[in-house]
């Protein structure tokens, strides 16, 4: 049965998944714990990363075939497409946690300053959680003059910090709104949840966004599991000259809420994708497995399913060439 791509549905004050999905709520607790007491994986880099770097000078000289990207880390993406600047789920600060204190560390600084970044057109915010969205770094960001574009109810937290209400526009699966008079973003359905804290889970909305320019049309897919809607969303809206989507923070107690590599390279053949670039792998630690595993085996995948990838270093601002694929390899001299 195809996915409802136009709205999304609540129970109550909850938004619920387009199909039946394990949360991994509290009942999963205590296994997940006993997980990571017991693990034995490298799950932050023994040498440390970086550092990465990226002149802002080049912002200055538009990429020649109008797609240019510069991974700042995990899912937080500077696109230029089509003579528009879009940063999508923002997170600069050391942690991703209600605390800078403790919880998950950066294992490299952000390559580019925010006061460095070029002038932008649009910000994304997919949802709510940590490491997608980061409250200094919205504070920061929120003098500007940039409309935000983000899922149904996160908004609230954005003029909390700052950000002028006609700036933000909020979006329920299927809307689509103008960047300009030729950039459309589309709002998509994903198969994830959100919540800042212990109360408040499934509020507010999560989403994937279709991204389409005058020449280029391109998928962000922020965090999802695997659903045949990818199916769907490639029917109505592929194929696609590049998808961003999660390979890591999986694992066997949580299979419905990430990919990993096996299930992203599916989603990106059903999205009708042309290349494929990895995401939200190699910056925090958020699962059980070694922070280099999920490119490993998806470079392993791409042989097998004859996926391009697109796998730029961070901080590299990397042009998407005619479908070429690219590999810098940059995590290997980290192994």
């Amino acid at each position: 049965m195809p996915i409802n791509l136009k709205g999304s549905r609540k129970e109550g004050a909850k938004y619920i998944n387009p199909i039946p999905t394990d949360e991994a709520g509290f009942d999963k607790m205590p296994a997940i714990l006993w997980e990571y007491i017991k693990n034995k994986a490298e799950t932050t880099p023994k040498k440390k990363l970086g550092p990465f770097k990226t002149n802002p000078d080049i912002f200055n000289t538009p990429p020649e075939s109008g797609l240019r990207i510069t991974w700042i880390g995990h899912s937080s993406i500077l696109i230029e497409i089509d003579g528009k600047r879009i940063l999508t789920d923002p997170v600069w600060s050391q942690r991703v946690s209600f605390s800078q204190r403790f919880g998950p560390k950066r294992f490299f600084d952000a390559p580019i300053a925010l006061k460095d970044l070029p002038e932008l057109d649009a910000i994304i915010v997919s949802h709510d959680h940590y490491d997608h969205f980061d409250e200094a770094t919205i504070k920061q960001l929120a003098g500007l003059q940039t409309p935000f574009y983000c899922s149904l109810g996160v908004g609230q937290y954005l003029e909390k910090w700052g950000v002028a209400k006609n700036r933000i526009n909020e979006m329920d699966w299927g809307d689509t709104a103008k960047v300009g008079d030729d950039l459309t973003i589309t709002t998509t359905p994903a198969r994830h949840f959100s919540g800042r804290g212990i109360t408040n889970r499934n509020e507010t909305l999560w989403s994937s966004f279709v991204i389409k320019g005058n020449k280029h049309n391109i998928f962000f897919g922020a965090d999802s599991g695997w659903f045949e809607g990818f199916n769907d969303i490639g029917e109505a809206y592929g194929p696609f000259d590049l998808t961003m989507l999660e390979i890591g923070a999986y694992g066997d107690n949580w299979p419905d809420i990430h990919m990993g590599p096996d299930h992203a390279s599916n989603a990106h053949i059903a999205l009708k994708g042309g290349l494929m670039m990895p995401i939200h792998w190699g910056t925090f630690n958020l699962a059980l497995h070694a922070w280099y595993e999920p490119i490993e085996r998806l470079q392993q995948l791409a042989k097998e399913k004859q996926i391009r990838l697109f796998v730029p270093e961070p901080g590299q601002p990397t042009q998407v060439v005619n479908e070429l694929p690219f590999i810098s390899g940059w995590w290997r001299k980290y192994r």
